[in-house]
């Protein structure tokens, strides 16, 4: 990395006098906009009369990803990670995720994309200050260290405070390559509490929810209860009777109703009385929907995986196994609906919102207002659960266009109901295997078929208009997200990832995709494609196992023989959930593994089964995500992913009839009560491997798990999402 002094520093006057330093480390190269301007690098740290204060480029939406990268650029810097004052990155170019070419969080990059640039920013200034305290006081560099936030010469005992230090290291030379620790970590690795533990207890967190801007009206927005269908008449006489209501404005998701408040907002909603067009979304049928999959499974699809010659070693097979399995439609439901405020005026739009894109929602502000970049602020406020929903920004982008319309502030607020109803969905999918055994029950063969959605048809438009320079303009960015988002469909890894890589020591070997469109809105849900994959790959190869004659254990295991870090994980977990010893009186284990997102994760459930319920009464789960930040976290995480796959696992489901969504709210919708969650043990490995994903690894071998110990406790194998024993 080749960093000069100009592209590295800035300063300037701090508040309340003294200077600022800012200490940068590039993300990103990109094309220089006309004009000859530069775009700038990003400023992750600055050091001034207040302190050290640490710009976290990602969105902090519980994942912990605040503490985890303050911990780098805190290793370096030789201070203490509760000693820096850490705020969210504005929306700006330079802050952009290098995994997405736009600023955005997700794909369980945060750590792996930072961990490099965040510990050479705090390595930089490190040695700056230490070169400025060593010319303050004419003694050799290598005579002073830093250490808790200072620089002190021992053998004169001399010490200064960073910020005493801040003006004078702003005029010494950035270094090109300034050495960054390969061990003895003093943060790195530890488990240290969360920075963003107070506010989340005491309240005085700021989510998007509770923003309150002056002036500012609330809206509620009535949209079509048939994906893509469109108002034909409503009563705005009728919704402004009420009082407190101010306006009622038609935008391309509905008709909004703005009032003084939330309440007053909701009910002139529903006094508008909205006859709809429900367009040819009308016929949407889960069954008809699921029948449609199962013939698509029929047809040919797009190879993405190939070895040997799958169909002759079936044909040749001792013993051939058939399965299918399925997954259904998932909403995300956030504990925050979706919600968002905005201030357009002439010459300048405002945003407030709890959003995973804040670059996204740049892009979109200026789609919609004309106005420059600079005139465009995206205030992003602490997240009460993403899960990839805060991606898209939808939300925002009717906030923006009510607050043009409307001349004023204005916040809208989703309820629970709409937040169920109008979800962009994780897709459907179902997967058609065959699987050959020799006579000696050995795999030969493997034939899958995946059929489901695109996600980037529907989603790619916005990553590539937000990842073109800003100057670029609105109709050719439009034109080159189309043509970008048709070829990224075509080869849509989310569709397919994890069946694309099967680590399984299987000699012939055919994976294909055949994309299924259904006309349902979907969006990127924690895991993503991985989520139903790995169910359908791993109750499989459970199906295998069984039918070899083999404990579903050691037949991984021997299949794993070329895959160590999988390998690795699948041992862990059956150690540490005693899979060589009986399971208590009544229970039965179930084994799964899975590699997603660069990480490595196994699982082992412990159920009982009573008539046709299902009790997951322990977890067990061995995790490989490289080097640990901090284990407190990634075990946080993997907690998290049990239960959220338990959820998604036993209970939940997206269905239509009349092209309507059947589910509404937590009572139809529900997630996985704290009487019904198991016992949850996390094991990690040592790794000194590059940091991997951590949010939602943890995920997808949860529901396979669970429907492999299900088969081992009642010799009945569960083939669709959420699981269900027949009556």
């Amino acid at each position: 990395m080749s960093l000069t002094r100009r592209g590295f520093l800035k300063v300037g006057a701090a508040v309340g006098g003294g200077l600022l330093v800012e200490i940068h480390a590039p993300r990103l190269a990109r094309a220089a906009p006309p004009g000859g301007a530069r775009f700038a690098p990003s400023a992750f740290l600055r050091i001034g009369a207040e302190g050290v204060t640490f710009v976290c480029p990602e969105v902090e939406m519980g994942q912990g990803v605040l503490t985890g990268l303050a911990m780098l650029v805190a290793e370096e810097l030789e201070i203490a990670p509760e000693a820096m004052r850490v705020v969210p990155a504005p929306a700006d170019r330079a802050y952009d995720n290098p995994a997405f070419h736009v600023q955005l969080t997700g794909g369980s990059t945060s750590v792996k994309s930072g961990f490099d640039p965040l510990r050479t920013a705090g390595a930089t200034a490190r040695e700056m200050l230490r070169a400025a305290a060593a010319r303050r006081w004419g003694v050799p560099a290598e005579e002073v260290v830093a250490e808790d936030g200072a620089v002190r010469h021992p053998a004169s005992g001399k010490r200064a405070t960073y910020p005493e230090l801040a003006v004078a290291a702003a005029d010494e030379r950035a270094p090109r390559h300034p050495p960054l620790k390969s061990g003895g970590f003093k943060v790195i690795g530890k488990p240290l509490p969360r920075l963003d533990a107070r506010p989340r207890v005491d309240g005085s967190g700021r989510f998007g929810i509770d923003v309150r801007v002056p002036g500012a009206l609330v809206a509620v927005v009535v949209r079509s209860p048939v994906p893509g269908g469109q108002p034909r008449t409503f009563d705005a006489a009728a919704a402004k009777g009420v009082p407190g209501v101010e306006a009622v404005i038609r935008i391309p998701s509905g008709v909004a109703v703005l009032a003084r408040g939330y309440w007053q907002a909701r009910q002139g909603a529903e006094r508008l009385g909205v006859a709809w067009d429900d367009g040819p979304g009308a016929g949407l049928d889960s069954a008809a929907l699921l029948a449609a999959y199962r013939e698509a499974a029929g047809r040919e699809g797009r190879s993405v995986a190939s070895a040997g010659d799958a169909a002759r070693a079936l044909a040749g097979a001792a013993r051939v196994v058939e399965a299918t399995y399925t997954a259904p439609f998932l909403a995300h439901a956030t504990m925050e609906p979706q919600n968002a405020t905005a201030h357009v005026t002439a010459d300048r739009c405002e945003i407030w919102a709890p959003t995973q894109g804040p670059g996204v929602a740049k892009e979109i502000a200026r789609q919609l207002t004309g106005l420059g970049s600079g005139q465009i602020v995206v205030h992003t406020t602490l997240v009460g659960g993403g899960f990839g929903r805060r991606i898209p920004q939808d939300y925002v982008a009717e906030a923006v266009r009510l607050s043009r319309e409307a001349g004023r502030p204005v916040k809208v607020v989703w309820s629970r109901e709409d937040d169920i109803r109008h979800d962009l969905y994780r897709p459907a999918a179902l997967h058609a295997i065959r699987g050959g055994l020799a006579a000696d029950g050995t795999p030969v063969a493997w034939s899958h078929r995946v059929v489901t959605q695109a996600i980037i048809r529907q989603a790619g438009g916005d990553f590539v208009a937000g990842a073109l320079p800003f100057w670029v303009p609105t109709a050719v960015k439009r034109a080159l997200a189309s043509a970008a988002t048709a070829w990224m469909a075509r080869t849509d890894e989310t569709a397919v990832e994890g069946t694309d890589h099967i680590p399984y020591a299987v000699p012939n070997l055919s994976v294909e995709f055949v994309e299924q469109e259904p006309g349902v809105p979907v969006g990127f849900w924690r895991s993503v494609g991985h989520s139903h994959s790995a169910f359908a790959v791993e109750g499989f190869v459970d199906e295998l196992a069984h039918a070899a004659g083999k404990d579903p254990y050691l037949f991984r295991r021997d299949l794993l023989r070329g895959a160590p870090r999988h390998r690795a994980v699948l041992e862990l977990a059956a150690a540490r959930a005693g899979w060589d010893r009986p399971p208590p009186p009544g229970r039965f284990r179930g084994i799964a593994q899975h590699a997603s997102f660069g990480s490595h994760t196994a699982a082992v459930a412990e159920v009982e089964v009573q008539g046709r319920e299902i009790r997951v009464r322990r977890v067990v789960v061995a995790f490989d995500c490289g080097r640990v930040v901090n284990p407190n976290l990634v075990s946080g995480q993997l907690e998290s992913a049990v239960v959220f796959g338990l959820s998604a696992a036993l209970k939940q489901e997206i269905t239509f009839a009349r092209g309507r969504v059947r589910q509404g709210n937590f009572d139809d919708y529900p997630l996985l009560p704290f009487d019904e969650c198991p016992a949850i043990e996390t094991h990690l490995v040592p790794s000194e491997e590059p940091p991997s994903g951590v949010g939602e690894p943890g995920v997808p071998p949860i529901a396979p798990a669970v429907a492999n110990a299900v088969f081992a406790a009642t010799g009945k194998r569960l083939r669709a999402l959420p699981l269900a024993l027949p009556a």
